[in-house]
Formats: structure tokens, C-alpha cells, sequence
């Protein structure tokens, strides 16, 4: 008991000896108020990066999801590594070999992703749709906020048509109208289907495809089809599943595989070898953040690098001001002060500049938080919905306190029996040596951190440039490419076909419109759409034992649409108005004909020339789809390389039908024109409005434009590393410019005597340079090194992880040593000013 009033006196005195040094420390650095600025601008600088970068990526890696026990919810993946597809997703009767013999799951949800027209809730429009079985949600833990979800209740071929609204799409395409509920829609895909508006699903992390609604089986025909119900090729279902109570991920993992391998012994026709098919299983959350998990770690570096740069130049600021107050520090210690006594009087120092700096960088973080979030979104769409979290303060807190002591414990103190040796009574500034390397240190670590990240936004830049400069082989600039989706309802398939080749008639008729297309694909957006192509054959064609037939992607077109898009015809002749059809004008069977790309060509006929060849397709997945032939068709034109999925185009097999023909999985127009091709948008959305008013007609761009649109996320890249580049060579060539300036002004009473016996101005001039030079030489030597060994170490974890080439480290490395020369030039020309007679007076 008799402890406790000692024990609570000492914390008082504590806290008032707190108290005044931090009082005495805002007096002090209120006299030098252009280093107390700096010293907070450029903390705040390192401070807010890295509060915004450490939310985001707590926002996306680490944030729970708001799916329910979600620890247990699992993503399973069906891959074809042989034939390049890491998702081939799930046939029906794979679902249901995996549902009746895997036991550490206990339930299993279905999704698939659908492209709808949608009619009844405003304009038509086409939606990316998820149609899911009943046991979906609740396999996913999900609510709704409004109505309800789709249950078991909803499967069934006889169950009526619903949907539910996703909870973006409903606020912004709705503006959280809650009348919506109730409200009918009919949906086209495969054939036609009316649903009701049941709910909108609580706000979640769209995931496998970023849907704008969610329908249950019965409205899409083609999943109730005996193709896609009997087809175990016929793979267009993505699979979740819960963990079964006390199962881990990596038994689940194991049974998965061990009921897999028997699925494909007994199976075996329809899992070749050289596909190479496998099945893996993860976490709901390490699945979904896979895509940004690499970029954002990066960023993260990059900020960090940038923290540690703002740190090594204030460190410098507050090194050259406790040498300039030697004398002071000296006094005091003289009079008895301790080196707690001084190093305590810095911490406070320390902590009112940090702590100032921090709040200034919490602040800012806030607006670059939403910037970067937006960033991310390209990657993970959890960035999307990123709340601005309490954990921004307390990373500004913790990195405030790093950086106070750091600051405090750099600088060398006095003690009082030294107190002599610092030249008390002398109002010269003199470095020890300890000190100038001290400072050297601190300006040479802020070099190989800046190089770094320069040598990383050359790479970027340097393959940004290669995106953007690669030729397409197609005319960009003049070419509109509309959306005009395929609408069948009420339509036999000859009046789809004929509804666009009268909206090809009408719009060629429009002043400067040079020529009008159809296309199925719009080059670049719909990349991804029909998978790593279907099987085929052609005269002669004999494949190796063990080998499958040869892939190529199949592409519908009208005549005219190669010379729309600027692409030449290699040999033979375009499609014709008669192409495609079934029947000669005389009565007779009518052979059907193709245009093939000049690699396919090369390929199936090497040495030979292909036309008047035949091509035909051998995949057995065409028996589930409908609108193929498998017969022979005679090829009558060859066509330069069309890559419309890639945006550095690289040799591709492709098969054109005619529209006649079909089938039509999609519909675009392809518009080109000598005039601003937006200009068109208006009378072309009319014309095809007369035509039908339900006709969705949307996303209207350039072909450049819907490169450039691919090309975001690299520009994006390039951008934000080449601010967090720009920004660290700023702050490091103003350190190293004040590491000189510093011993410029140090050196003064030398540069004065080395002057008086003959020295030239041009020689300090030169030294000073070449001392900034050799400081900027080692820093790119060490930041070479390090960053060598970090990418060696990084890439062991991240297989995407690439080391910068030689031209990009060779530009980064000159682009920091000449601006450092640029940077060394302002104190070294104040040296070579140097009057003999004042530096002779100095001390």
C-alpha cells in the first residue's frame, strides 16, 4: 500500500516532463519553421501512401466477406491445362457424379454465366445474367434486402420464371425503386422466357461473373435441354460447396480428386489425356482475391519503399540540424544534462513532427484511397465497395511512431565529458566523419529505393508502349462496332437473319458510312466468350496417335465484313449474298462454304493451296450446341490473321460462316465510316428502333477505343507506379541536394583555403557534382542488388512476377544519374562562389 503514492508520483512527473518537452519542442522547431514544413510534407507524403495502400489491401486480401461462415465456403475448379484453359467449368452429369459421392462437402451450389435480352424494366438491354439452382444462396450464405432469394421451391422444369437483382444493378439502374418487386421481364437466350422480379440480393462480392441479375434454371431453355442435362462434354457450370462439420480443405481437396479420377477412368472418351483435366479446390475468399493478391502486394511494396525514402531524407533534415546545434546540445550537456535528457528532448521533437505528419497523411490517404480503389477494381471486384475503415488511423499512428524513433535515435549526442571537444564557443558548423557517413547512408538508400521503383515503371511503361504500338491488322480509328444482340422471340431464325441484313441495307444508306458488317464478337471485349476454340479437320488432315484434333475458333460474318474492318482477303473471295444457304435458286442443294485464316491455312494445307479444300468440324461438344454442321464445307477464301482476343495479335485459326448459315451467339454491327464514327451512334440506335422497339442497342465504340479499354489496367499500372516513381526521385534528389548544400556549407572555411592556394572554382565545382554523382552510383548499385535479390524471391511465390530487362534498369539507372548531376549542380555551384576572404572568417 505504502508503494502506490511513490508509484503515482513518478507517473506524474512523467507525464509532466512529457508534457514540457513536447512545449519546449514546439518552441524549437517553431524557429525553424522551413525544415519543420518539409519534415511534415514529406512524412505526410510516405505516412498517406501507406495508410491508403495498407486499407486497400486490407479491403480486398484480408476483409471477411459477408457470406455466412464463410471459412467453410469453397470454390471447385475444373481445368484443362492441355488444351490452355484453367476454368472449363462443369457438365450436369459431372455435377451429379461429384454430388452423389462426395461426402466432406455437405452442400453443393451451381452457377452458370448467361448473357440475357431483357425486356420490361426500362429500356431493353442486355444483362450478364447468373442462372443458379435452388440451393444456391443458401449454399453461398447470402440475404436478400429486399423480397427473397431463389430457393429449391424455383428448380424444376415446371417452376415459374424468377429473378433477383443484384444490388448494384438495382441502385444504379433503379435507384433502389422498391416497387420493382413484382414487376414481370422476359428474357432471351436460346429461346425465350418470363420471369418475375422475386428480390434484390444483399451487397456482395460478385463473384464468379459480375451479373446484373440472378435467374433460376427454367429461364434459360438451353439448360433444360437433354443436350446439356445428358452432355458430360457440355461444360458451362461453375461449382461452389460447404465444407462438411470438422472437414478440412485439404481432405475435401483429396476426396474431390480420388471421385475425380474414377470419373474419368469411367469416362474416359471424354478426358483425353493431352487436355490434361483436373480438378482443385479453394477457399471462396483465396479464389476471388487471386487475381489482385499479386498487384496489390506489389503496390504495397511500393509504398513501402516510398515510406522509407521520406524517412532516410527527413532523417537527413533532422541529422544536419542536431549538427548545427552542436553547440547547444554541448551547453546543456555541459550544465548536466544526461543523453536521455537530450535524446528524450528529440524524441518530442520527433513525435510533434510525426504526429503532425501523420494526421496530414491520414487525411490525404482518404481521397487516395478512393483513386487506388478504383485502381484495384480492374483486378478484384472487392474494390469496388471499400469503406473507409478505422484501421487508416491506426496505421498513420503506428507509422507515425516508427518514424518518430528513427528520427530521435539518429543523430550522435554530446555528453558532458565531450562537451569540449564540440566547440562550444564556435559558431562553425563542422561534420565528424561519423556524421558524413551517416548522411551519405541515409542519401544513398533513398537512391536504390527510388531506383527501384523507377527501374519497375520503365518495365511497366516499356510494355505499355509494346501494347499500345502492336498492329492489329485491323482499321481501329474508322471502325464503330455496335452491340445489337440477337433477339429471337417471335422470330423464325431466317427473320433473325434477315432483321440484319435490312439493319445492314439501312445503315449503308446513312452519309458517311463507307461499308456495314455483321459480326458474332466485338474484337478485344468479348475475348473470352467461346473458350479455347472447337475441334475440326480438314482433306487430308491425319493426327498423330494420341493427339486431338487441331482447335480453331469459329466466327459468324456477313459479306463485306473483312474489308470493314480493313482486313485483306489473301486469296480466293469474300462471302456472297447466296452463302449460306441451303438451297440453289434452281432447287438443288447448295454446298456450304467458309473463309478460313491464313494460319489455318497454312496449317491444315501446308505447301498446297487451301481453296477448294474442306474443313470440318470433329468436336464432340458441337452435338450439344445448337446451330453447327458437322459436314464438310468447302473453303473459298483465306483471310489475314484476325486476333480478336489478344490485344499483341498473335497467329489464329479461325473459321468464318456466313450469316446465312449461322449460328448467331451474339450480334454486333461493325460500322465503317470517313466521318467521327460517334457521330453515327444517334441515327444508327434509330434506324434499328424503327425496326423493332425492343431491340437492345448498347455499347457503341471504336475498335481503338475498345483496345484501349483492354489496355486500362496496363495503363493504370504504368500511371500509378510512375507517380510512386516520380514522387520517391523527387524526394531523393532533394536529399541528395541537401546532403550538399549541407557540406557545402560545412566545408566552407576549407573550399576557402583550398581556394587561397590555387585551387580553380571549376574544381569545387566538379568535386561537389562528383560526389553527388558516386552517392547516386552506389545507390543504383545497391538498389540493383537488393531489388535482384526481392524479385528473385517474390518470383518464387508469384509466378507472374517478371525482372525489369536490360533497356528498362539501363534507362532508370541513367534517368536518376543525371538528374542527380542536375540535382548536385545547385550546391556545388554555391561552392564555387565561395569568397576566399568571408570562408577565411567563418570560424
Amino acid at each position: 500500500m505504502s508503494e502506490n503514492p511513490t508509484n503515482e508520483s513518478h507517473f506524474g512527473e512523467a507525464i509532466f516532463s512529457f508534457v514540457r518537452d513536447i512545449k519546449f519542442a514546439a518552441r524549437s522547431l517553431s524557429r525553424t519553421k522551413g525544415l519543420a514544413v518539409t519534415v511534415v510534407l514529406t512524412l505526410a507524403l510516405g505516412i498517406g501512401a501507406n495508410a491508403a495502400i495498407f486499407s486497400l489491401v486490407r479491403g480486398v486480401l484480408l476483409r471477411p466477406l459477408v457470406n455466412a461462415d464463410e471459412n467453410r465456403l469453397i470454390y471447385i475448379r475444373q481445368s484443362a491445362l492441355g488444351m490452355g484453359s484453367e476454368n472449363v467449368n462443369f457438365s450436369v452429369p459431372e455435377l451429379q457424379d461429384l454430388k452423389a459421392s462426395v461426402h466432406s462437402l455437405s452442400e453443393f451450389g451451381d452457377f452458370s454465366t448467361v448473357g440475357f435480352t431483357m425486356i420490361g424494366l426500362g429500356e431493353p438491354r442486355e444483362v450478364r445474367a447468373g442462372v443458379v439452382g435452388g440451393s444456391y444462396f443458401e449454399v453461398m450464405g447470402l440475404h436478400p434486402v429486399l423480397g427473397r432469394l431463389i430457393g429449391p421451391e424455383d428448380d424444376g422444369p415446371k417452376a415459374a420464371g424468377v429473378v433477383v437483382l443484384t444490388y448494384r444493378f438495382w441502385t444504379t439502374a433503379f435507384h433502389k425503386d422498391p416497387s420493382i418487386l413484382g414487376r414481370a421481364v422476359r428474357l432471351g437466350s436460346f429461346g425465350d422466357r418470363s420471369a418475375t422480379v422475386i428480390g434484390v440480393l444483399e451487397p456482395s462480392v460478385p463473384y464468379p461473373a459480375d451479373t446484373e441479375i440472378m435467374a433460376n434454371v427454367v429461364t434459360s431453355p438451353h439448360h433444360l435441354s437433354a443436350t446439356m442435362v445428358t452432355g458430360r462434354v457440355h461444360r458451362m457450370t461453375e461449382l461452389f460447396g460447404r465444407l462438411a462439420p470438422g472437414v478440412t480443405l485439404d481432405q475435401a481437396r483429396a476426396e474431390l480428386r480420388t471421385v475425380y479420377a474414377t470419373m474419368k477412368k469411367d469416362h474416359a472418351e471424354d478426358y483425353s489425356a493431352q487436355a490434361d483435366f483436373r480438378i482443385d479446390a479453394k477457399l471462396l475468399r483465396d479464389q476471388i482475391t487471386s487475381g489482385a493478391r499479386t498487384v496489390l502486394l506489389v503496390l504495397l511494396a511500393a509504398s513501402g519503399l516510398v515510406f522509407i525514402i521520406a524517412c532516410s531524407n527527413v532523417a537527413n533534415l533532422i541529422l544536419a540540424r542536431t549538427v548545427r546545434r552542436e553547440g547547444e546540445l554541448g551547453i546543456r550537456a555541459a550544465l548536466g544534462a544526461s543523453t536521455s535528457d537530450l535524446r528524450r528532448t528529440l524524441l518530442a521533437e520527433s513525435l510533434v513532427l510525426c504526429t503532425i505528419g501523420a494526421a496530414l497523411g491520414v487525411l490525404s490517404a482518404r481521397p487516395l484511397l478512393s483513386v487506388l480503389a478504383r485502381y484495384a477494381s480492374r483486378f478484384s471486384v472487392r474494390a469496388l465497395d471499400l469503406p473507409v475503415e478505422s484501421s487508416m488511423l491506426w496505421v498513420g499512428a503506428l507509422l507515425a511512431i516508427v518514424a518518430a524513433v528513427l528520427l530521435a535515435y539518429v543523430p550522435h549526442l554530446p555528453t558532458s565529458n565531450a562537451s569540449q571537444s564540440l566547440g562550444v564557443a564556435s559558431g562553425g558548423v563542422r561534420i565528424t566523419g561519423n556524421t558524413r557517413r551517416r548522411l551519405r547512408i541515409f542519401a544513398v538508400t533513398q537512391i536504390a529505393a527510388s531506383f527501384m521503383l523507377l527501374a519497375g515503371a520503365s518495365m511497366l511503361l516499356k510494355t505499355l508502349i509494346a501494347l499500345q504500338s502492336a498492329q492489329t491488322g485491323l482499321d481501329t480509328r474508322h471502325v464503330l462496332a455496335i452491340n445489337v444482340p440477337t433477339m429471337t422471340y417471335g422470330k423464325s431464325p431466317q427473320q433473325v437473319v434477315d432483321f440484319y441484313k435490312e439493319s445492314i441495307r439501312r445503315v449503308d444508306e446513312l452519309p458517311g458510312v463507307n461499308r456495314t458488317a455483321f459480326g458474332i464478337v466485338a474484337p478485344w471485349r468479348d475475348a473470352d466468350n467461346f473458350g479455347p476454340g472447337l475441334q475440326f479437320s480438314g482433306d487430308g488432315h491425319v493426327r498423330a496417335p494420341g493427339e486431338e484434333d487441331p482447335r480453331a475458333q469459329f466466327r459468324t460474318v456477313s459479306p463485306g465484313f473483312f474489308a470493314a474492318l480493313g482486313v485483306p482477303i489473301i486469296s480466293g473471295r469474300d462471302f456472297n449474298a447466296l452463302d449460306g444457304q441451303t438451297k440453289e435458286p434452281d432447287g438443288q442443294s447448295k454446298e456450304p462454304v467458309v473463309i478460313v485464316s491464313e494460319t489455318l491455312a497454312k496449317r491444315m494445307f501446308p505447301n498446297r493451296d487451301a481453296l477448294n479444300r474442306h474443313v470440318y468440324w470433329t468436336d464432340p461438344v458441337l452435338k450439344f450446341i445448337p446451330g453447327f454442321s458437322a459436314t464438310p464445307h468447302r473453303i473459298i477464301g483465306v483471310a489475314a490473321d484476325i486476333d480478336d482476343s489478344h490485344v499483341v495479335p498473335g497467329p489464329t485459326l479461325t473459321v468464318y460462316n456466313a450469316i446465312d448459315e449461322g449460328p448467331l451467339f451474339g450480334g454486333h454491327l461493325f460500322i465503317h465510316t470517313s466521318a467521327n464514327p460517334y457521330s453515327l451512334v444517334t441515327p444508327v440506335t434509330k434506324i434499328i428502333r424503327d425496326m423493332s422497339a425492343e431491340q437492345p442497342v448498347e455499347h457503341a465504340a471504336t475498335l481503338e477505343d475498345i483496345r484501349a479499354e483492354v489496355l486500362t489496367p496496363d495503363r493504370l499500372n504504368t500511371v500509378v507506379f510512375g507517380i510512386f516513381a516520380g514522387a520517391a526521385l523527387a524526394i531523393a534528389l532533394v536529399g541528395v541536394a541537401g546532403v550538399l548544400a549541407f557540406s557545402v556549407s560545412a566545408r566552407t572555411r576549407e573550399f576557402g583555403i583550398r581556394l587561397a592556394i590555387g585551387s580553380r572554382p571549376r574544381d569545387l565545382l566538379t568535386g561537389v557534382i562528383a560526389e553527388g554523382t558516386v552517392m547516386a552510383l552506389l545507390g543504383v548499385v545497391a538498389g540493383t542488388a537488393f531489388g535482384f535479390v526481392v524479385a528473385r524471391l517474390a518470383g518464387s511465390y508469384f509466378v507472374e512476377m517478371k525482372m525489369p530487362g536490360f533497356l528498362p534498369v539501363v534507362v532508370s539507372a541513367f534517368v536518376l544519374l543525371a538528374a542527380a548531376v542536375v540535382a548536385s549542380s545547385v550546391p556545388a555551384a554555391r561552392a564555387a562562389r565561395i569568397n576566399v576572404m568571408e570562408a577565411l572568417r567563418s570560424e
